[in-house]
């Protein structure tokens, strides 16, 4: 099974919308709309990169910064192409 792609991420609750908002220091910035109150945030976080990859939830593991803004994410079962893709989805390129 191949390696997991992580994550970086600075995430902003109460934000309003969720978006994928680019590169953020050495890590990506991800907006959510729900409130960082009892893991409401961190569960908005995986469902929504689930949806806005194209992947579903269960491969997505939130491996550190559960009570920070600052959080790593683990992504599992991927290709060395849909790396490169969410790369390219989390960096806000086009994939013409």
């Amino acid at each position: 099974m191949a390696d997991p792609l992580f994550l970086d991420l600075r995430v902003v609750p109460n934000a309003g919308r969720n978006q994928l908002a680019g590169v953020h220091g050495a890590g990506f910035k991800v907006k959510v709309r729900a409130p960082a109150v009892d893991g409401k945030a961190n569960a908005a976080l995986i469902d929504f990169l689930a949806e806005a990859l194209g992947l579903r939830a269960s491969r997505f593991r939130l491996v550190s910064g559960e009570k920070s803004r600052t959080k790593r994410v683990a992504i599992s079962d991927l290709g060395e192409a849909e790396k490169a893709e969410i790369l390219r989805r989390m960096k806000g390129e086009s994939t013409a």
